[in-house]
């Protein structure tokens, strides 16, 4: 019988196969949800082409916040210019019912009258 000295064994174990890492799995495509109603991209003008004089009107920084009420909802647009300059379009949409609680999007911008 053979002894195997613990040197021996290091050479043995540096010859086996060292385990594959396991398969990198990309990460699923964030998306945007498909709320908003389409308001993402519009300008001022045609928010209000839309729905109407906003009840309130806010100027924050190089931003315009406006605001539209409706008897189930308040939508809040806020608009920036682009980095090159230019018109204030909409960068970001929030909806909440009176009580402050969100609301669906799609709803909210449907009983407002967007189209």
């Amino acid at each position: 019988m053979r002894r195997i000295t613990p040197l021996a064994a290091l050479f043995v174990a540096a010859c086996a196969s060292t385990p594959k890492p396991a398969p990198v799995v990309p990460a699923a495509a964030v998306e945007e949800p498909p709320e908003r109603g389409g308001l993402i991209g519009l300008s001022a003008n045609e928010l209000v082409a839309r729905f109407g004089t906003p009840r309130l009107q806010v100027r924050e920084g190089a931003g315009t916040k406006l605001q539209f009420l409706g008897s189930a909802c308040v939508l809040d647009a806020y608009l920036y210019p682009p980095a090159a300059g230019g018109t204030q379009r909409v960068a970001h949409v929030d909806t909440r019912n009176r009580e402050g609680r969100v609301v669906d999007q799609t709803g909210c911008i449907a009983a407002l009258g967007g189209r």
